[in-house]
């Protein structure tokens, strides 16, 4: 990989496991969640900018729950999308008038422009509750020049150590939106141990500190603490792997073999309580 090629990978977090993947001329939106409120839970970070959300090359949603797979922000998006979802997933979204879906299992290769997008296996919940149909979850990895994780929802398995070798960056759910981390998800402890088993240049920790359950504090030093506190078992128990901890809304763009990644200036966005 040369210096080159390693700037033309840039990662922006939406917020929870919205981000927009750039690499080597490809834009990917995952799981794209773009509403204030969805359910018994609301958006406490700054708003999506969705001008930013243009020319997307395709859209990577890792398994059918609301909150990954969530049909009006896909709409905002528009219907002409490529979608590309697991396998049974292409049900919920050809109903919905979404025709370009692309439907993978693990395992499963997908070349798309100059990258090579590969599903992986996720440990979590298949069905979209309560009557909905069941669709394995994935994580996605995509490959260029460099090479990014994104695991999605999930909680560790095995296989993690090996699952990419030579990972740039990995993508990591750390928390959610309420006040525990249910079984089948990543919390700050079991997230700094898939960074052990991947072993990745750069980890970046998602699903954390954009929506909050109704009626539960969401002040700005409360959302960041799993943050902050996966930051710090990282630096313990992986310390060659660079952490950036970014805000809703921050950018980073790696640099060259051997070099941290340099993250842009961006002001953290501002928490509203």
């Amino acid at each position: 990989m040369t210096a080159t090629d390693a700037r033309a990978t840039s990662i922006t977090w939406i917020g929870h496991s919205t981000v927009l993947v750039e690499l080597d001329g490809v834009r990917l939106l995952t799981d794209p969640l773009l509403r204030t409120r969805l359910g018994h839970v609301r958006r406490v970070a700054a708003p999506p900018d969705l001008d930013a959300l243009v020319d997307l090359d395709a859209v990577l949603v890792s398994h059918v729950h609301y909150d990954h797979l969530d049909l009006p922000s896909l709409r905002r998006l528009g219907r002409s999308l490529h979608i590309v979802a697991p396998l049974g997933g292409g049900r919920i979204l050809r109903g919905r008038g979404f025709k370009d879906v692309t439907e993978l299992d693990a395992g499963d290769e997908l070349e798309l422009g100059s990258v090579t997008i590969r599903a992986t296996h996720a440990e979590h919940e298949r069905r979209r509750r309560p009557l909905g149909p069941e669709a394995r979850p994935l994580g996605y990895v995509v490959a260029g020049s460099s090479r990014l994780y994104f695991a999605g929802d999930t909680d560790l398995f095995d296989a993690m150590a090996g699952l990419v070798p030579a990972l740039d960056v990995a993508l990591l759910p750390i928390a959610g939106w309420g006040a525990k981390v249910p079984h089948g998800h990543l919390d700050p402890e079991r997230a700094a141990r898939a960074v052990v088993l991947l072993q990745p240049r750069v980890a970046v920790p998602i699903h954390w500190g954009t929506y909050r359950r109704i009626a539960l504090q969401s002040g700005a030093e409360l959302l960041r603490a799993p943050a902050e506190r996966f930051v710090q078992l990282v630096h313990e128990l992986a310390p060659a792997v660079d952490v950036q901890l970014l805000p809703v809304g921050g950018r980073f763009s790696l640099a060259a073999l051997g070099r941290r990644a340099l993250a842009d200036d961006v002001q953290p966005a501002g928490v509203r309580t």
